[in-house]
């Protein structure tokens, strides 16, 4: 059984000119949801063998601030370049050339790319995926290179808005 939750970036800032899009922070909003997300994952008893991001500044610190609520070592998230810029057919290609000893996997990324590799995947279509929200689908495979949606559970969608008080 394979494990992957798929995790669009915490909401980023336009305020800084000049900066390139790559470089943009989260905003104090992100910076509240990506805790919350990862404290929902806490609730979950989520133990994660391995966390992925994008090397954009928004989606490692969304990743850096989940993996803190997870007591996962910042210094294990793994960048992987292709994730900023990629469409579907290579974000499919990354996860399928996840490594078979974590079974258990948090990829953090960019939309349309996350929402369209969540509906390519699960059997099940999900709305267009919010900054923060979160998509968990388990594969009853050993291998990442066999999750397909044929395979695929959706266990669950969750967001943000699910913890506005």
């Amino acid at each position: 059984m394979k494990t992957l939750y798929l995790m669009r970036h915490a909401k980023s800032s336009w305020n800084f000119d000049g900066l390139s899009d790559k470089e943009r922070p989260l905003n104090n909003r992100g910076r509240t949801d990506a805790p919350h997300m990862g404290q929902a994952l806490v609730k979950r008893n989520v133990q994660l063998n391995l966390l992925v991001s994008s090397p954009a500044v928004r989606a490692l610190s969304t990743a850096a601030l989940v993996a803190k609520e997870l007591e996962y070592p910042a210094d294990r998230i793994h960048v992987i370049d292709g994730i900023y810029e990629a469409d579907l057919d290579r974000l499919l290609d990354i996860i399928r050339d996840l490594p078979d000893e974590a079974d258990s996997v948090l990829l953090v990324g960019h939309n349309p790319t996350i929402t369209d590799t969540v509906n390519a995947l699960s059997p099940s279509p999900v709305n267009e995926m919010t900054t923060a929200a979160m998509v968990c689908l388990r594969f009853s495979t050993d291998s990442w290179l066999d999750a397909h949606r044929t395979n695929a559970e959706l266990y669950f969608v969750d967001s943000p808005k699910n913890y506005e008080e």
